[in-house]
């Protein structure tokens, strides 16, 4: 079927591009415009082209798939380009929804641009490791000036259409794009018309500065290969003719497309959408209707989960067991509030809206009327099933129950409730109103159409979502539980923290923004050292008596972190430095539980410490159902654990690195460590794949 074709009004021609579900760019539609266009250039008739979109949206960037291909090119469209900009008859772009990517490019080599007032434009390649590769980097800067185009192109957020129109990447606002469009061609008529390539940036005076700027942030960080290519390319907007910019742009662009870390963030924007293609949801299943939200717990936690379903707009009633617990709660709310206001996030007038949005009680009937409960009390099953059994009873038919646990068996808190298909574990992460990762743990009774609710609701308050199964930590957590046994088990063995940190939070090992020893420290040695205790109390944790004892003494030490000023590490001005109790600390207790400590620990030993047996639990989760798919796992560790997108998520890091490579190594540290929990023993799926050459991030069940 035809994706474009030009059709005649009057003395006009109208590319129409008709590409469901957002006019994509793709090998065929580019095709289709490549002919269009031809047939306008022979028909000397038509004194004037309105290019347009079918549709919810104008194109809404290129078919990325399609970079895949070993022999992709944008030599093609490129060309394409060219012609249309080199034309001698008016060329008009009527613009509506999201003008993106390939999209906005196409834009931009046409004479006018027309968008509707809601329209979006942005260049968001930059999230997929790339840059924009038909002349964005070229032609934006020349329309909107060096230090805009070098905000969107290095962040790829997009701008509004009135931030386009003053800063002339739009020519005009019209409700009617396609109407103002086909005015415009004909007024331009006969005119002298504005070829973008001609222009020259409108604030070249400042090019000093934005270059500088650029280059600076390429190099503190040069690891990102993103980051050195857009400094090259607004270089060349800056100083080089067009044609000698579009090569610089050429060369940067095939540079990344088939580099590790474009793969890797392409690979997760598709895991992302299929995060939310859950096996076994009927196509006629309906979502339940969510009107109001009930809050049970206003902590930091609860607080920052009432900010999500107030910022999307939901009625909140947030329940406490006390006036001064409830007040405490929504002073945290007003200053999370406050905040966003101070930093030009929210406006005053919309921060009340949200806040007022909000109404506070002690008494839980007062959730009666809500359609979806979210319980965020206290990390203690005792509580938590005694809030369950008080949510079954008051709830009323149909009301889904959302239990946040970041570890608790979700299964025991849905029978206690007595309407375990209404129940459903949400596990938000902290700031809630901040962090974007959702998982959604299903429960081995959770109706489907509960499932489904949540997942819709998820995206209502912007959170990707990821479903799990029921087991202790469930996929993030779970796999965080063995990188932090490591990380303890390395500690009584003689590494530091510093070092340990240093080592996960290095590029040229995994690149992670915080280190464990100081990750648990800004979340609280407590909070992990209460869980760790917990779960060895249940008889499901590990039972040796060195498991984890540096967590749990500092616990007892009352070294629990930033909030008290030591913990891991020793805290001056809010700066970690190393600390000689903890050290002490971790000598003492290596001699009490009969550790060898060493001198040295090699750094690649550490990072493959860390890494590998996280690897090794992927594959345990991916065997037992907890995941249903490889991508979902690395979507959990980039969205929620601060794993670097460039990396692809641990799955991904670990098929770059060769599961054959990893295994051997599992196997080199039962041999040289021991193993007598089968901590280094890979897991039957990891093995298999690497025998048989295989990558993990490939796996399907059968």
């Amino acid at each position: 079927m035809t994706q474009a074709k030009l059709l005649r009004e009057g003395d006009l021609g109208i590319l129409r591009i008709d590409n469901p579900p957002v006019n994509a760019l793709g090998e065929q539609l580019v095709g289709d415009l490549i002919d269009g266009f031809a047939q306008f250039e022979a028909d000397t008739s038509l004194i004037g082209l309105v290019i347009e979109c079918v549709g919810r949206t104008f194109v809404a960037g290129g078919d990325i798939a399609a970079f895949e291909n070993p022999e992709f090119s944008a030599i093609p469209m490129n060309a394409l380009l060219g012609r249309i900009e080199g034309c001698s008859r008016p060329v008009v772009a009527a613009l509506h929804g999201t003008v993106l990517g390939g999209g906005l490019e196409l834009a931009m080599a046409c004479h006018v641009r027309v968008a509707h007032p809601q329209t979006i434009f942005g260049l968001p390649e930059i999230l997929l490791g790339l840059i924009p590769g038909s002349l964005g980097t070229q032609r934006l800067p020349r329309l909107v000036g060096l230090e805009l185009a070098y905000q969107m192109i290095s962040t790829g957020k997009p701008i509004s259409a009135a931030h386009a129109l003053s800063a002339g990447l739009a020519d005009a606002l019209d409700d009617l794009p396609g109407v103002a469009a086909r005015t415009m061609a004909h007024d331009c008529a006969g005119a002298d018309l504005r070829r973008t390539s001609e222009l020259t940036p409108p604030d070249i005076g400042n090019a000093g500065a934005v270059l500088d700027a650029a280059r600076r942030a390429s190099d503190k960080a040069p690891w990102l290969l993103t980051r050195r290519a857009v400094a090259d390319c607004m270089a060349a907007a800056a100083t080089l003719p067009f044609a000698e910019g579009e090569a610089a742009e050429a060369r940067a662009f095939n540079g990344l497309v088939h580099s590790t870390q474009s793969r890797a963030q392409r690979r997760l924007f598709f895991a992302e959408r299929e995060a939310q293609k859950i096996p076994g949801l009927s196509g006629d299943l309906r979502p339940r209707n969510i009107q109001r939200v009930g809050i049970v717990g206003v902590g930091t936690m609860g607080g920052g989960i009432a900010m999500c379903f107030a910022n999307a707009g939901f009625p909140v009633t947030l329940v406490e067991t006390t006036p001064e617990a409830l007040e405490r709660g929504r002073g945290l709310i007003a200053k999370a509030y406050a905040g966003s206001v101070k930093r030009g996030i929210l406006s005053a007038e919309a921060a009340a809206e949200r806040e007022g949005a909000m109404t506070g009680s002690t008494d839980m009937s007062a959730l009666a009327d809500c359609d979806i409960v979210v319980e965020a009390v206290f990390e203690d099953m005792k509580l938590k099933l005694d809030v369950a059994q008080k949510l079954g009873a008051i709830c009323k038919p149909g009301a889904i129950i959302a239990t946040n646990t970041s570890t608790l068996d979700v299964d025991q808190i849905a029978a206690a409730t007595g309407r375990a298909a209404d129940v459903i574990g949400t596990h938000f992460f902290s700031p809630a109103h901040i962090m974007k990762l959702l998982e959604v743990v299903r429960g081995a009774q959770t109706a489907p159409d509960t499932l489904l609710t949540v997942m819709k609701l998820a995206k209502r308050i912007a959170k990707t979502a990821v479903v799990s199964g029921v087991c202790y930590g469930f996929i993030g957590n779970r796999m965080a539980e063995v990188y932090g046994r490591e990380n303890e088990a390395m500690l009584l063995e003689g590494a530091s923290p510093a070092q340990i940190d240093g080592v996960a939070q290095s590029p040229d090992f995994i690149g992670l923004a915080m280190g464990p020893n100081r990750m648990l420290d800004m979340a609280g040695v407590d909070v992990g050292a209460r869980t760790v205790i917990e779960w060895i109390a249940s008889g499901e944790g590990p039972q040796e008596p060195n498991y984890r004892v540096v967590c749990q003494a500092l616990f007892q030490r009352g070294q629990n972190g930033q909030k008290t000023g030591h913990g891991y590490y020793l805290y001056n001005d809010g700066k970690p430095v190393p600390s000689n109790a903890t050290a002490a600390l971790c000598a003492q207790l290596a001699a009490e539980h009969g550790v060898t400590r060493r001198d040295n620990i090699p750094d690649q030993e550490i990072f493959e410490r860390l890494l590998f047996p996280m690897v090794n639990e992927a594959a345990l989760i991916l065997e037992e159902g907890i995941a249903y798919r490889a991508g979902d796992i690395d979507v959990v560790w980039t969205s929620g654990y601060g794993f670097p997108a460039w990396q692809g998520g641990p799955i991904f890091m670990a098929d770059e690195i060769g599961l054959d490579r990893i295994v051997a190594r599992m196997d080199h540290y039962a041999q040289v460590l021991g193993n007598p929990h089968g901590y280094w023993t890979p897991a039957p799926l990891l093995r298999k794949l690497a025998e048989s050459g295989g990558r993990l991030s490939d796996w399907k069940r059968v």
